[in-house]
């Protein structure tokens, strides 16, 4: 399987439980691994034969602007079922983080993967 990735995506939005989580924007970093169906843009050189990466980040961007997540497992299975879906991914890997949640931790966060890698 042949795979696109998003690395480093930072988004800011407003994300958590917490009273102050939901005024206070926070950064959050994506990190994103999208599973193609065989190797058609390998052999065509076409973008028509693979997944528009341009169009995989304007969506989850959209996504945030649209919805207000209270957990980071909710926005990543929103991601997760979002891109599958749309693009027609048969796998996907997000990896989705708080920055500096704490004084004493860089970043915290998920990492889920749906569908089937073949």
């Amino acid at each position: 399987m042949d795979i696109i990735f998003i690395s480093e995506l930072k988004i800011e939005t407003l994300i958590g439980i917490y009273e102050w989580e939901k005024t206070v924007p926070q950064t959050i970093e994506l990190n994103i691994e999208v599973g193609l169906r065989g190797e058609h843009a390998t052999k065509s050189g076409k973008i028509g034969d693979t997944i528009d990466y341009s169009r995989v980040v304007g969506r989850v961007e959209k996504l945030f602007k649209e919805q207000h997540f209270l957990l980071l497992e909710k926005a990543g299975e929103a991601i997760a079922d979002t891109v599958m879906r749309e693009f027609g991914a048969p796998w996907i890997k997000v990896s989705i983080a708080k920055l500096a949640p704490m004084s004493n931790v860089k970043k915290l966060g998920i990492v889920i993967e749906r569908g089937t890698r073949g």
